[in-house]
């Protein structure tokens, strides 16, 4: 027999330092190596998409959340692919990532918003405006393309970030910054726009704590004891300075918690800072900021197309519409403004609850716009829904905008729900007061004695509120007429004019601006709140042209809600002499209208005079009617100047005295520019501040350098660098630096609102007055007395 071959044993297999034992004993240890790999990278994608979840909640729906949460899961895992290339390769590939996610996110909130235009003009739009609008946006924010860029692409960058360094450099507590500043910029951004976060807080914490205290490090033989095979001695000291650093990390801790917490919790119930307030609204021009002075514009091209209206969907048993285009809400005894602070929108507009026992009737129009201009964008009130146009809105007068700007082809759809008050109501209702309306019940300084005895006399007829409204409606129908070629102005002296001036000399006539403004400010006065809203009254569907144009007023009743009234006059009734009815009855009447007492007749009357042998009756002579007509009409002329140089006055009074700085500031541009006008150097609203204190500068020179009338001695010069004001006070010349002072003033309020200060505000009012008296003393005698009564700056538009 041969010889056997020898017996080989083999060694056991030696376990590779790669792949340990799992728990369970079973060779590679792959599902102990998963649980050790996911606790960091679930607690980074967790820690993401809470600050999505906490921004979400200013949002309307859970779109913006959603699609944060698909970034933090795309982000971290693309790190946790790419964790064996090099460093230098993840970034591109994470960006290439982020650039298909946030496409995919634009387009899909782009079909949420129902936004016109295709994928690569959203995108540029939404780069281009996606942190204004972000920080205008109306509270809810829709999910729109502008709106969801930002926090997506911050999302995303946010997990690119911390995954690289928590797991690529092993920093799991510095790889956390990331998340946590996102984390905090999400609760300022939401601010205090909705209820504290606490429940997302202390989720967020736990989530970070877990990823913390998870083990990160591969297990081998030599990481069970980081001190085996030490000398004893050695082995003890180690262990003692590794218990030191430990306890001193958690007496550190401790001591940041005792002093932390208290400041931490006294901010709780504080109301956070709204990021809103350092960004500025979209603006509009003044003539949509007071459309009310386009009111006799359209009242002369009657057939001029605006819009075209087609109603789909509606109350067809109450009529067309009215569609408004601004609610004016403010007026300061010279103009009406809108007032609105307006917040980009999306395309659906916050619902209010309607008023108490009011119909509502669905409305559902598509409007063309023709040769409508400026950015405010007409609608059915209340608007609820608008689709194709990118809108903003003001909820307290329900104005909306188009901040781009109307153009001739722009369609849109509105969807509104049009109220209808009970009328059984209004009768009994009484009007609210206090702060909420004192907006609408502010009565401007300056209101005419005239103005105040027809309000007085009207309320005291007429004790309940819906009588007052009803009574000064009535008025202004009954003896008014309409006319289309009445000039525009509805500031007091206008509007005293509309309503006590001379019928053949142009007063009690005017268009629905006057009928409207008469009804808001008598209303104020009796003490009522009102409102002037102008829109359109279309006959059908169909054009809407410029004679639908129409302005009416509205007053607020508790329990009813805003009521439109009718104070315009019947086509059918000629208008009656106000003085039938208007008869102010003076407090204490003078002693010479006293009546005599009463002559008993005698038995024998006393014989008639015998006529004149002239021919005459008896009457007074051709003298003395001459006399008298000439005195009557010196009489007339006279109070007529008189009236002119006061309402000259109160408008520089209210011009430089009143409102914010900025505003007097502008009010005291306005009185250099009346100034030059009145000077015969008028200057064009298409140069700046700087080119018209260029022309300001040259004006007075030039009056000043003219020969002085023989008339009139010379005027006193004063000093080089000293001109006199209206008082004794010298006041710095103006024919130099000054007037580009004060037009480095109006450019402060111009681009920079707000920082103006009441000092700033004073030193305007003293430049403007200066120059204005300078340039009124180099004119001639009979100019300089002209100056002061010319009704010019009264009706000019400002």
């Amino acid at each position: 027999m041969g010889r056997d071959p020898p017996v080989v044993t083999a060694a056991p297999p030696r376990p590779a330092v790669d792949a340990p034992a799992g728990p369970d004993g079973g060779p590679g240890g792959v599902p102990a190596r998963v649980l050790r790999a996911v606790p960091v990278p679930l607690a980074l994608i967790v820690m993401i998409a809470l600050a999505g979840v906490v921004l979400g909640r200013v949002y309307a729906d859970p779109l913006l959340t959603r699609l944060t949460a698909g970034a933090a899961v795309g982000s971290v895992l693309v790190s946790v692919a790419a964790r064996r290339l090099p460093s230098w390769l993840v970034a591109p590939l994470s960006v290439a990532a982020l650039a298909g996610w946030t496409l995919l996110s634009l387009r899909l909130a782009a079909s949420h918003a129902a936004l016109p235009g295709g994928l690569g003009e959203v995108a540029a739009d939404a780069a281009r405006n996606a942190i204004p609008r972000l920080l205008t946006a109306m509270i809810p924010v829709e999910p729109a393309p502008d709106t969801v860029l930002v926090p997506v692409v911050a999302a995303w960058l946010t997990g690119l970030a911390a995954a690289e360094v928590a797991l690529r450099a092993g920093r799991v507590l510095l790889g956390y910054l990331p998340p946590v500043l996102l984390y905090v910029g999400a609760l300022y951004v939401v601010g205090p726009n909705a209820s504290p976060a606490v429940g997302p807080t202390v989720v967020f914490a736990a989530v970070a704590a877990v990823g913390l205290a998870a083990p990160a490090g591969r297990p081998g033989p030599a990481a069970a004891d980081p001190v085996a095979g030490l000398a004893p001695a050695v082995r003890a000291a180690v262990r003692l300075r590794l218990l030191a650093a430990s306890a001193a990390g958690v007496a550190v801790v401790v001591a940041l918690a005792a002093l932390l917490a208290p400041v931490v919790a006294g901010q709780v119930d504080a109301r956070p800072v709204d990021p809103r307030r350092y960004v500025e609204p979209p603006q509009v021009e003044s003539l949509d900021e007071n459309p009310l002075i386009r009111i006799s514009g359209w009242a002369l091209n009657p057939d001029q197309k605006l819009l075209d209206v087609r109603t789909e969907a509606g109350a067809a048993d109450a009529g067309p519409p009215r569609i408004r285009l601004a609610v004016l809400s403010d007026y300061d005894g010279v103009t009406w403004r809108v007032g609105a602070t307006y917040r980009n929108a999306g395309r659906i507009l916050p619902a209010g609850e309607p008023a108490p026992g009011a119909a509502t009737d669905p409305v559902r129009q598509e409007i063309t716009v023709a040769d409508l201009t400026g950015k405010l964008l007409p609608a059915v009130p209340t608007p609820r829904e608008v689709t194709g146009a990118r809108v903003a809105y003001d909820p307290a007068t329900g104005t909306l905008i188009r901040p781009e700007g109307l153009a001739p082809g722009l369609r849109y759809t509105v969807a509104s729900v049009r109220e209808r008050p009970d009328t059984n109501l209004v009768g009994t209702a009484n009007v609210p007061a206090g702060d909420a309306v004192v907006r609408v019940l502010r009565v401007a300084d300056g209101a005419p004695e005239q103005l105040r005895r027809l309000a007085t006399q009207l309320a005291e007829e007429n004790g309940a509120p819906y009588a007052r409204a009803t009574a000064i409606a009535d008025f202004l129908a009954e003896h008014y007429r309409v006319t289309a070629d009445a000039p525009s102005g509805h500031a007091y002296p206008n509007l005293a004019f509309f309503l006590f001036g001379p019928r053949n000399g142009g007063g009690q006539r005017g268009t629905s601006e006057q009928f409207a403004a008469s009804f808001a400010v008598l209303g104020r006065l009796a003490g009522l709140p009102t409102r002037v809203v102008v829109g359109f009254e279309p006959k059908a569907d169909g054009p809407v042209r410029a004679a639908d144009a129409y302005a009416w007023p509205e007053v607020l009743f508790e329990g009813v809600g805003w009521v439109p009234f009718d104070p315009m006059p019947r086509p059918d009734e000629e208008p009656r002499p106000v003085e039938e009815d208007f008869r102010p009855k003076p407090e204490d009447p003078p002693p010479s209208e006293v009546p005599a007492p009463t002559v008993e007749p005698s038995a024998t009357p006393p014989a008639a005079a015998g006529p004149d042998r002239r021919g005459g009756t008896g009457g007074p002579g051709t003298a003395v009617l001459v006399g008298g007509g000439v005195g009557g009409l010196v009489l007339l002329v006279g109070a007529l100047l008189l009236v002119l140089a006061a309402s000259r006055r109160n408008l520089t009074r209210t011009r430089l005295g009143q409102g914010d700085p900025g505003r007097r500031i502008a009010g005291a541009w306005r009185e250099l520019t009346d100034a030059l006008r009145l000077a015969g150097h008028p200057v064009g609203a298409d140069l700046s501040a700087a080119e018209v204190a260029e022309r300001a500068r040259r004006a007075l020179a030039e009056a000043q350098a003219a020969p002085a009338p023989t008339s009139a001695p010379p005027p006193q010069v004063p000093a080089p660098g000293l001109v006199r004001g209206p008082g004794a006070e010298p006041v710095a010349d103006l024919a130099g630096g000054p007037v580009d002072e004060l037009a480095g003033l109006l450019n402060q309020v111009a681009f920079a609102p707000g920082t103006a200060t009441p000092a700033q505000a004073e030193r305007a009012a003293a430049l403007a007055t200066g120059y204005v008296a300078a340039l009124r003393a180099a004119r001639p005698g009979w100019r300089r007395l002209l100056w002061t009564v010319h009704p010019g700056p009264l009706r000019w538009r400002r």
